[in-house]
C-alpha cells in the first residue's frame, strides 16, 4: 500500500512538472507574425528584455522571411537597450554581412556608432556619469569610425546630421582625453612626454573646445625644455588664433575654455536620437 502510495504522488509529480513545463513556454505555437508583433510591442514598451527574447525566438524558429529579416535590424537595438553591448555590436554586424544591400543599411551604420558611443550605458553610469576624457577611448575611437561610414557612404541619409553632430562630440572627448593625459606629464615635469601629447592634440585635433590648453602646454613644455623659437612660434599660432588666452599662456596661468571635460556629455545629452 505504501509503494503504491508512493508511485501515484510520483505520477502526480511528474503529471504536474510536464504541465508546468507547458505552461513555461507561451509562446510554442505561435506564428512568425505573433511572435514579431510581441516583440515589437515589448520593444516600444520598453521591456527590452522580453523584446529581445522574442527576437530570439522568432530568429531561430523561422529563420527565414520578411519577419525574420525585420528581426535582424531590430534586435541589435534591443540588445543596446537591454545593456548587452556585446551582443549589440555582433547582431549589427550579422545584419550587415547578410543584409549588403538593404534600404536601412545606413540605420545599422548609425545604431553600430551609437553602441560604441556610450558603452557604459549602464545603471551606475545614468547616475554617476563618467568625465568623457578619463573613459576608455577605443569605443568612442571606433564610434567615430563608424559614424564616419555613415555620413560619407550616405551623406543624405536622416541619421547623417545626428552622426555629425556626435563625430564633434567625440573629437571634443578624444582632444580632452589627451590633454588631460598631456597635463598629467606637466604636473612630473616630463617635458617631452607633455610637448608630444600637446603636439598631437594640436595637429590630429583641429577645432577641438581645448585647443588652447593644447596650445599653452605646449608653449609651456617648450619653454622648459629651452626650445625658445618652437615656444615662439607655438605663441603666435595661440595669440593669432585665440589672442585673448595667450596673456594667461605667456604667465603660465591656467585657461578656461566654454565646453569641454564635463560640459561634453551635457551637451550630448541634447542630441536627437532616432530608434530607426
Amino acid at each position: 500500500m505504501s509503494l503504491a502510495r508512493s508511485l501515484i504522488v510520483l505520477i502526480v509529480i511528474i503529471t504536474v512538472s510536464g504541465c508546468a513545463g507547458l505552461r513555461e513556454d507561451p509562446t510554442r505555437n505561435w506564428s512568425a507574425s505573433q511572435l514579431y508583433s510581441e516583440a515589437k510591442a515589448a520593444l516600444n514598451g520598453r521591456d527590452y528584455q522580453k523584446a529581445v527574447e522574442y527576437y530570439e525566438i522568432l530568429e531561430a524558429r523561422f529563420p527565414f522571411g520578411r519577419f525574420a529579416q525585420q528581426a535582424q535590424i531590430e534586435i541589435p537595438y534591443a540588445y543596446y537597450k537591454a545593456g548587452e553591448t556585446e551582443a549589440a555590436l555582433a547582431a549589427v554586424d550579422r545584419f550587415v554581412q547578410l543584409n549588403p544591400r538593404h534600404p536601412h543599411l545606413d540605420y545599422a551604420y548609425y545604431l553600430r556608432g551609437l553602441i560604441n558611443f556610450d558603452p557604459d550605458a549602464g545603471f551606475l553610469s545614468r547616475f554617476f556619469p563618467m568625465d568623457p576624457s578619463e573613459m576608455d577611448i577605443k569605443p568612442l575611437q571606433q564610434s567615430f569610425q563608424d559614424f564616419g561610414r555613415l555620413v560619407t557612404e550616405f551623406p543624405d541619409s536622416r541619421y547623417s546630421d545626428d552622426a555629425r553632430a556626435r563625430m564633434i562630440y567625440i573629437r571634443n572627448a578624444l582632444a580632452a582625453h589627451e590633454l588631460r593625459v598631456a597635463q598629467f606629464y606637466v604636473e612630473r615635469q616630463a617635458w617631452v612626454a607633455a610637448s608630444q601629447r600637446a603636439r598631437y592634440v594640436v595637429e590630429r585635433y583641429q577645432g577641438a573646445d581645448v585647443m588652447p590648453q593644447a596650445l599653452a602646454v605646449l608653449y609651456q613644455s617648450y619653454r622648459a625644455l629651452e626650445l625658445e623659437d618652437h615656444a615662439e612660434n607655438t605663441m603666435i599660432v595661440l595669440e593669432l588664433n585665440f589672442p585673448e588666452h595667450a596673456e594667461n599662456a605667456r604667465a603660465g596661468r591656467p585657461i578656461v575654455v566654454g565646453q569641454e571635460a564635463t560640459g561634453l556629455r551635457r551637451w550630448m545629452e541634447r542630441l536627437p536620437f532616432f530608434a530607426n
